[in-house]
């Protein structure tokens, strides 16, 4: 047998060398595919069931999850709960075990909170039959943050297959407290699949710490989706109720260098009505907002991006965009403060590692009941 040429060995070893690394490091580090037809392989690649990833996986939540138990809330009594309110005060403080919560079909005019000592909380409902969640809290009355339908302030949250609906009138520009919010995110490693947010103004308070979404709906008109989370948002409908009035998606809320939170749009779409909205604003002097693989269509404003009438934000801002296509992701006027990235620095925000995923994110429930 002829003997290779060194070069061709020295090829082998660093391919095999690579490989290895790809498999010892983890489901974190796979960049998101470009080609959207390829990301259910890719994320039931790199987000597998919990069978075989306990190793790597925060040990509470590994706990949590083998104790798991559903309580079901049905409208017609047939459940062991009608109200989802009364299905969560039945969860003891200092939860320790999942607690899945399944929901009937059907309206559940409710103000829900989660509260921080209750961690492991899943609401789930059937897709065919979603139930929607839904009240009428506003900022003037509650304050905007407390306005919201549903407050998740616990830990290792999920919910799947839910609608979640704040259905005060859409604020005028006139009316003092007028913004209400129908979802507001607040702790640590919460999850949503297959769910529909709708709003107005504030729709949505991704308040703090780490958060993953995929396959949702999100409706609103101003800052829809706010605040200083840390969140992943994975082909997610992002959709503008303009009406020719300043509307836009994102309002961050990073004030400094050394905070360590951002929003990232993978494989989204931008739709709605209206032709001016912008994608975010500088609703502080740090906002850390990136777009990629995403589909905009005539709805995004040719700017893009805003200040918010403060230039000096400019040099601080982090307004990033990455290979996205239609009519409104155009980089031909766009606001000179928002950059299209480099492979090199996209990289960061187009991983599971983000968020520390491989830690606690896992595939959607499928309770038996």
């Amino acid at each position: 047998m002829a003997l290779k040429p060194r070069s061709y060995i020295i090829q082998v070893a660093l391919t095999v060398a690579f490989l290895t690394i790809q498999v010892v490091l983890s489901d974190d580090t796979v960049p998101i595919p470009a080609d959207r037809t390829q990301l259910d392989t890719w994320f039931n690649n790199n987000v597998g069931p919990l069978d075989k990833r306990k190793s790597t996986m925060d040990p509470q939540l590994v706990a949590a999850e083998e104790g798991a138990k559903v309580v079901k809330v049905m409208q017609d009594g047939s459940g062991q709960f009608k109200t989802i309110t009364d299905a969560i005060n039945s969860i003891p403080a200092g939860n320790t075990k999942r607690v899945i919560v399944y929901i009937g079909a059907g309206n559940y005019n409710e103000k829900i909170k989660i509260e921080r000592t209750k961690p492991f909380v899943t609401l789930y409902g059937v897709p065919g039959k979603m139930p929607t969640l839904t009240f009428g809290g506003t900022a003037l009355k509650y304050g905007t943050v407390d306005s919201a339908t549903l407050i998740v302030e616990a830990d290792y949250f999920v919910a799947a297959n839910i609608i979640i609906s704040n259905s005060a009138p859409r604020p005028d520009g006139k009316m003092k407290g007028a913004q209400a919010v129908a979802l507001r995110m607040s702790g640590d490693k919460s999850t949503f699949y297959n769910c529909k947010v709708y709003g107005f103004q504030d729709t949505v308070c991704d308040d703090n710490k780490r958060h993953f979404l995929k396959d949702c709906l999100i409706q609103g008109t101003v800052d829809y989706i706010f605040g200083s989370g840390k969140s992943l948002y994975l082909r997610n409908e992002l959709r503008t109720l303009g009406d020719g009035s300043y509307t836009v998606i994102v309002a961050q809320a990073r004030k400094s260098e050394a905070e360590d939170n951002a929003y990232s749009f993978v494989h989204c779409d931008v739709t709605g009505t209206g032709t001016g909205t912008f994608l975010g604003r500088a609703w502080f002097s740090h906002p850390s907002v990136v777009f990629a693989y995403s589909t905009m269509t005539s709805v995004v404003h040719k700017e893009g991006w805003s200040n918010n009438m403060h230039p000096e934000y400019d040099k601080t801002v982090r307004f990033g965009e990455y290979q996205n296509k239609g009519p409104g992701a155009d980089p031909k006027g766009r606001a000179p403060l928002a950059k299209q990235l480099t492979d090199v620095k996209v990289k960061p925000y187009i991983t599971l590692g983000m968020i520390e995923a491989s830690k606690w994110l896992l595939p959607p429930p499928t309770p038996k009941v």
